[in-house]
């Protein structure tokens, strides 16, 4: 297979947020263009912006020079109209965790990007393969699973959905394998694929015995990372992930599946009713007492 058919040269992204922004660095940071899709131009400045910070960060640690950020941040390309897009190699989308939303915005671009132009998608807990039947050539979808924050983190999972060609999974992997630290898993569509079937599961257990005063929320973070060696305590984990984010895609999971283990717990849903949302606000299991010894 030649490098012209696997090493893909412009990516067209679909939004611009947290995960938008992680994932246009990362592929910006391989040398690549990335056209990035947002409504506005207030969003496009707010996704440089969160970039930017991000190298700053990596700056400061001596992992990135000043050079190279402002190499990644010129390769980022804002746009606001659909037509942009219809010069990309790939499309992956990354906007809101909403089926109608995804399914509405790819139906724009595939009207733009050719025919065989492979289209993705960075859903967490969707079908992929209900996305692919909604589109024209189904065969050049599939997912492209990053975890946040997606420059720091080493897993991509190539999702590949009942309509799949296979010749698509085979460029996806090799795409996956020129970004730098990245290593790439391929699944079937399943709820929550591989990593997020077996981590909402286990979240979900670990919310529910806080709620029960098993232990405080630090003695239980303390207990995981030091007790079997996890990098970060699961309700830590949670604030960073955000407590919304987390109901959605273990909400989804269980309408799929019906398997109890997926049920958000009663704890879970009141706090994200009463807007404790994790780190994002600074209000979750972990945020609030964070943002008080910080200060």
């Amino acid at each position: 297979m030649s490098e012209s058919t696997t090493n893909f040269r412009t990516i067209g992204l679909l939004g611009f947020g947290t995960m938008g922004a992680g994932i246009a660095h990362v592929f910006a940071a391989s040398g690549r263009d990335v056209i990035v899709l947002e409504t506005d131009q207030a969003r496009i400045d707010a996704g440089l912006a969160a970039v930017a910070a991000f190298l700053d960060g990596g700056i400061a640690r001596g992992k990135v020079t000043d050079e190279e950020k402002t190499a990644i941040l010129g390769r980022i390309i804002g746009a606001t109209a659909v037509t942009d897009l219809s010069t990309v190699d790939v499309v992956l989308e990354s906007v809101t965790e909403k089926a109608e939303v995804k399914k509405a915005l790819l139906a724009q671009v595939t009207g733009v990007v050719g025919y065989r132009t492979p289209i993705l998608t960075n859903t967490s807990a969707l079908s992929v393969t209900d996305i692919a039947a909604g589109l024209p050539n189904p065969g050049r979808v599939a997912g492209l699973h990053f975890f946040n924050p997606a420059p720091v983190m080493e897993t991509v999972e190539v999702v590949r959905a009942l309509q799949t060609d296979e010749e698509l999974v085979d460029r996806l992997v090799a795409l996956v394998d020129t970004l730098d630290g990245k290593i790439p898993i391929v699944v079937a569509d399943r709820p929550g694929f591989l990593v997020n079937s077996l981590l909402l599961p286990y979240l979900n257990d670990v919310i529910q015995e806080f709620d029960e005063d098993l232990a405080t929320a630090e003695d239980i973070d303390v207990a995981l990372e030091l007790g079997l060696g996890y990098k970060t305590g699961p309700l830590k984990m949670l604030d960073v992930i955000g407590l919304d984010v987390h109901l959605h895609a273990t909400q989804a999971a269980y309408d799929a599946t019906l398997d109890w283990r997926y049920a958000p717990p009663p704890l879970l849903r009141q706090m994200v009713a009463a807007g404790r949302l994790g780190n994002k606000n600074g209000h979750g299991f972990r945020a609030a007492a964070a943002t008080q010894e910080d200060n």
